[in-house]
């Protein structure tokens, strides 16, 4: 099928070199946002966190405080990387039996798993996860951060007491998951305008239209106040879990008290003359370094090669998770649905940090006494049991997520991506980017890519040399797709970079929000 996209059409992000920090967001403002915080002389994790909440406020159906994800911290002081897992789990009081299978064969998320009655893994309350992401960025803020908790969270809070502004590209995200919102009261009165999108007022017109984000607004104040523990231990827990048990939901209070992220040691992952850390477990990380191990026994001199040496590395990792992980596929037209930011600060610190809802827009459920949009984490698990990542009460959600730091040389990064199971595909290609062909941030964050994810087919970006795709057609099922605004056919990442004492910073470069933004102006 012709494409009418404009093939003249050239786009491309201004990368900056700054002796400040740098902080690269999806979102411009919540850049933004971590970039005051290092103006007002935090560390790299107070500027995580200040942009993790502003982020869950105007990205919100890609995370939030009701979210779960992982995190790497590089500490330049003690040259040491930590591990935070701040992933989902399953409720206890989960009951498989409410998940029968329909036989109507595959499901149409996110995950090709057996179809389950009703959809009721994928939406509504029962698909709720207990999120995990306030209580990662309380740990690594009480070990590493210099600036009050309140101070940081003061951002969000005035970005939802305001509301989100819906431009062009909000209304899009919206309008094409209306039906689904439609179907909770709560989703449905945030989101929506009489039951359809919110409509936006023309080509030229300057009136703003915002959500109504004030009981969110709420919620976090009393987080500012009374500490990220006040999500689980406290009455904004004990709120959120009634909201979703009188939605038919099994969120339980003693569900979040139980709840702690864990710090870990970082998976060491050697690569020729580099070095790498991911998180270990059930995350992507160990698929990011079985791919990093195969392609390290490639030829990559000639870009051609590379990407059949990516191509066959990728796929031979994915073989190893699926087989032993039990994340059993993703189906390639899925949207987007996580958020990723990475920061730098003046002496070298660094944070990588993936946050996600699961589906765009989570379960489609709000609650309705916090405002906060809710997860379906419950969709992570296979609903057949009998299996590695079979579905059960109390278990640990298995994610796609792969922050990563990077030492090359003089250059130290920190990349990370959404985008589902593309994720890994880009994290190999970009490490690789850097320490085979010695790319900075912006050749690496510009260059075309490929996205093999364990399926039968190669994408492969419609911008590659003729010869590159030449040689990945050599054996290999492979289409075309052009980088696009919406949706996306490749992962959306977001990295920085320090060589020396300069830092530098890009995200996505089709990403319409997404910037980096500096400490300073120099």
């Amino acid at each position: 099928m012709a494409s009418s996209l404009s093939r003249s059409m050239h786009t491309s992000k201004t990368v900056i070199e700054t002796k400040g920090g740098v902080v690269a967001s999806q979102h411009r403002l919540a850049a933004e946002a971590g970039a005051q915080v290092l103006r007002a002389g935090g560390d790299a994790v107070d500027a995580a966190v200040a942009t993790s909440f502003v982020v869950g406020v105007l990205e919100p159906w890609m995370s939030g405080p009701a979210g779960g994800g992982a995190m790497m911290l590089w500490r330049a002081g003690e040259e040491k990387a930590v591990a935070v897992n701040h992933g989902m789990r399953a409720p206890g009081g989960l009951r498989v039996e409410d998940f029968p299978l329909s036989g109507a064969g595959v499901a149409g998320d996110l995950f090709p798993w057996e179809h389950v009655t009703g959809d009721v893994n994928v939406q509504g309350a029962k698909a709720i996860a207990v999120p995990g992401v306030v209580d990662g960025l309380g740990q690594v803020h009480k070990q590493f951060g210099r600036m009050p908790w309140a101070d940081l969270l003061a951002p969000a809070i005035a970005h939802a007491r305001e509301g989100m502004l819906v431009d062009w590209y909000a209304a899009l995200i919206i309008a094409s998951t209306t039906r689904a919102l439609a179907e909770d009261t709560d989703a449905a009165a945030l989101f929506l305008e009489d039951g359809q999108w919110p409509t936006i007022s023309g080509w030229t017109a300057l009136a703003e239209k915002r959500l109504d984000q004030s009981r969110m607004a709420d919620s976090l104040d009393i987080i500012a106040r009374d500490g990220s523990r006040a999500l689980y231990d406290g009455d904004v827990g004990a709120a959120m879990a009634r909201d979703v048990q009188d939605k038919g939901g099994y969120l339980s209070h003693d569900d979040l008290r139980a709840y702690h992220a864990e710090m870990q040691a970082p998976l060491r992952v050697a690569y020729r003359d580099a070095r790498f850390h991911a998180l270990d477990g059930l995350t992507a990380g160990p698929t990011f370094a079985h791919a990093m191990s195969e392609l390290e026994q490639r030829d990559l001199s000639t870009k051609p090669e590379a990407f059949a040496a990516y191509a066959d590395a990728l796929n031979s990792a994915y073989a190893a998770r699926l087989g032993k992980m039990g994340d059993t596929g993703e189906s390639p037209h899925a949207p987007g649905c996580t958020t990723h930011f990475s920061v730098v600060d003046r002496m070298g610190n660094m944070v990588s940090q993936t946050q996600t809802l699961l589906s765009i827009f989570g379960s489609r459920v709000v609650s309705p006494s916090t405002g906060f949009l809710m997860n379906n984490g419950i969709m992570w698990f296979d609903p057949v049991q009998g299996r590695p990542n079979s579905l059960a009460p109390g278990k640990r959600c298995l994610m796609n997520v792969c922050p990563i730091l990077g030492e090359v040389g003089s250059r130290r990064f920190a990349f990370g991506a959404s985008g589902g199971r593309k994720i890994v595909s880009a994290m190999t290609q970009m490490a690789s980017f850097v320490a085979d062909f010695g790319m900075d941030i912006e050749a690496a964050f510009h260059h075309p890519r490929i996205d093999v994810s364990g399926g039968p087919m190669v994408v492969a970006d419609e911008a590659h040399a003729p010869d590159v795709l030449d040689r990945l057609r050599k054996g290999r099922d492979v289409v075309t797709a052009p980088r696009t605004v919406f949706p996306y056919a490749f992962a959306c990442p977001a990295g920085v970079m320090r060589d020396g004492d300069t830092n530098t910073g890009c995200t996505e470069i089709m990403s319409p929000w997404g910037d980096a933004a500096l400490e300073t102006k120099d």
